[in-house]
């Protein structure tokens, strides 16, 4: 559940932050609307009918409330001492066609975009949000992934199938987690089960996972908007190793095959980890041993210390792309925070690369060549997804930056409690408990990461998202 939320009441303020949000949409080259052209061919398209009848599989799915763009569907069953994992992804390669406007307009966006005021989806709504979504109680076309887990929740073998299904069940996070709590039954009974025995993997396997909480700007019901900070919930941890699992099985398909499209990130330097070291001495909890993902995991949530350290281990996550190969598999496939090759195959409603990753797992599965328009076209999608990700860190951080400077606004003239985060150089990034904002200011001589100091609120310019202090 959310830590804290700060509002921007209804005022003069709220007005300039609703200006200046619309104007930041205006700026990006990601118009929200679609042209005739695309939205007819999105209204007539229509994947085939597979051969394969899952429908008798009670799938579910579980996305935050109120989500209609379903790309995953999941059953889980015990089978002898392990589990069988089912895992349903939507069939964006079957509706979209190759070369057509709605295929044009998704590699122009690249991904969803998730804005304060709406989504500017990857797709046209018809089919992210029905004719394609794995919403409940409809038959849908999916590619469906079954994996075999041993009792320690090992990968034993897996396949990958187009099918009909048919979900019984959208759950949202919190609900689910509550009745897990419970103790209730549900489709979700084995996920805790599963999920625990995945980050035990993960954990063997060397991986890390860097669990922030939260940022998200929310619109109520009146206009207003806020900054929403939380924790994911554990359900959501769970559910994410499932995706990490499918990620990884498709990595493996496609360097078996010599052709596809890897997540890739290096591992830190010695000089990136000295530094985290540096830090987690400076804010009082020392990494001396282990792993640094055995670290993070360590974590104690309730510590008012774990963000900053969370924070500053961020520099650990950087340097992620997407490397792609046709014949000549790359020498490094790894990514270094799951500590395994990995690909994007689990988003293709809201994630352009997911729909070639899915072809080519789906054409290697079922023993057919690669089809010419994804081996055309591979080549280009490390560009187009690192321009849609820039588009996307800008709108993310722009965002936030004018929602924080219209929560600062009444504190303009003040003197304020900040907590510091990271020190770079003359300044440093601050924590403001209420309102939950972080930002850049010059701090007091001998100021150490985790001090509280005091600072003066000198201007908050909304526009232009801008918070200024002074010492």
């Amino acid at each position: 559940m959310p830590q804290r939320r700060s509002h921007v009441a209804p005022s003069a303020a709220q007005t300039e932050l609703s200006a200046a949000l619309a104007a930041l949409r205006e700026s990006l080259d990601a118009p929200a609307d679609f042209s005739a052209a695309v939205l007819t061919e999105a209204a007539a398209s229509d994947a085939a009918t597979p051969e394969l009848d899952l429908r008798d599989v009670p799938f579910a799915t579980l996305d935050p409330r109120g989500s209609l763009d379903l790309d995953q569907a999941f059953h889980l069953e015990r089978r002898d001492s392990g589990y069988t994992v089912r895992y349903a992804i939507a069939d964006v390669p079957g509706f979209v066609v190759p070369g057509g406007a709605v295929d044009e307009e998704a590699r122009r966006r690249g991904q969803t975009l998730y804005a304060a005021d709406g989504t500017i989806p990857l797709h046209p709504k018809v089919l992210s949000e029905d004719r394609a979504s794995l919403l409940a109680d409809v038959d849908r076309p999916a590619l469906v992934w079954t994996f075999a887990l041993d009792s320690e929740g090992v990968v034993e073998d897996f396949r990958l199938e187009r099918a009909l299904i048919r979900s019984r069940a959208q759950l949202d996070y919190v609900s689910t987690q509550a009745a897990l709590d419970r103790g209730e039954e549900s489709p979700a009974t084995l996920l805790p089960e599963i999920g625990a025995l995945r980050i035990a993997q993960e954990k063997l396997r060397g991986g890390a996972s860097l669990n922030l909480p939260d940022e998200e700007v929310v619109r109520a019901t009146d206009g207003t908007y806020s900054i929403e900070r939380r924790h994911p919930l554990p359900v959501e941890e769970w559910n994410a190793q499932l995706s990490l699992m499918t990620g990884m099985a498709a990595a493996s398909l496609m360097i078996e095959a010599g052709i596809g499209i890897l997540r890739t990130m290096p591992q830190p330097d010695e000089k990136s980890f000295d530094a985290f070291r540096h830090q987690t001495e400076a804010l009082g909890r020392p990494w001396t041993t282990g792993r640094y993902g055995d670290y993070l995991r360590e974590l104690d949530r309730a510590d008012p210390m774990t963000l900053p350290i969370l924070e500053a281990a961020a520099s650990l996550f950087r340097g992620a792309g997407y490397v792609t190969f046709d014949g000549s598999v790359p020498s490094d496939t790894e990514q270094a925070a799951i500590a395994a090759p990995y690909a994007h195959a689990t988003a293709p409603l809201r994630r352009l690369v997911d729909r070639w990753s899915l072809a080519i797992c789906l054409s290697v599965s079922e023993g057919r060549e690669v089809p010419v328009w994804v081996r055309e076209s591979l080549a280009d999608l490390p560009a187009l997804m690192q321009e849609s990700g820039q588009r996307a860190s800008r709108l993310d951080s722009a965002t936030i930056n004018c929602v924080e400077a219209a929560l600062m606004t009444p504190l303009v003239g003040s003197t304020i409690d900040a907590t510091v985060i990271e020190i770079r150089g003359e300044r440093a990034t601050i924590q403001i408990a209420d309102p939950a904002v972080t930002a850049s200011a010059p701090i007091p001589d001998g100021a150490a990461p985790g001090a509280v100091v005091q600072l003066h609120v000198v201007r908050a310019d909304i526009s232009r998202g801008e918070i200024e202090f002074s010492v």
